[in-house]
């Protein structure tokens, strides 16, 4: 059988300020949420522009570079795979999340921080394997 492929690349902006949260191990987790945009025509020829906004999660070291330099407005390219989770609300309700589990973060020009030139970034493992209790969110 063949294996899948579950890769995402993002450039967009963070429309806050990165949360920093630690599961009861101690293991860093840094969310954030990106905005990236697209602008297209529609069918009567006027310039449209949407945004889509994404759920960006870091773990271990990732996680601490992306919440130390990380702030509103920083353009950044993000790496790594797409995730669902589900679970059930205090009302019994399943829910769920789709996030961008993040691999791979290069600081880009421009936004809080201003400058050029990259930061984090590499393969830091993603998460590691967690039970329900771990899950701070």
């Amino acid at each position: 059988m063949a294996r899948g492929v579950n890769k995402v690349i993002l450039v967009g902006n963070l429309g806050a300020d990165p949360e920093m949260k630690y599961t009861p191990s101690g293991t860093p987790i840094c969310t954030f949420r990106l905005a990236t945009s697209e602008t297209f025509k529609d069918r009567d020829g006027n310039q449209q522009e949407r945004t889509e906004w994404h759920r960006v999660v870091a773990w271990s070291k990732l996680a601490e570079i992306c919440g130390q330099y990380l702030a509103k407005g920083r353009q950044v390219y993000v790496e790594g795979s797409i995730r669902t989770r589900s679970w059930d609300d205090q009302d019994g309700n399943k829910r769920f999340m789709t996030e961008i589990v993040a691999r791979d973060v290069q600081f880009l020009g421009g936004g809080a921080g201003g400058g050029s030139g990259a930061g984090g970034g590499g393969d830091f493992g993603g998460p590691p394997p967690l039970g329900d209790d771990d899950i701070p969110f």
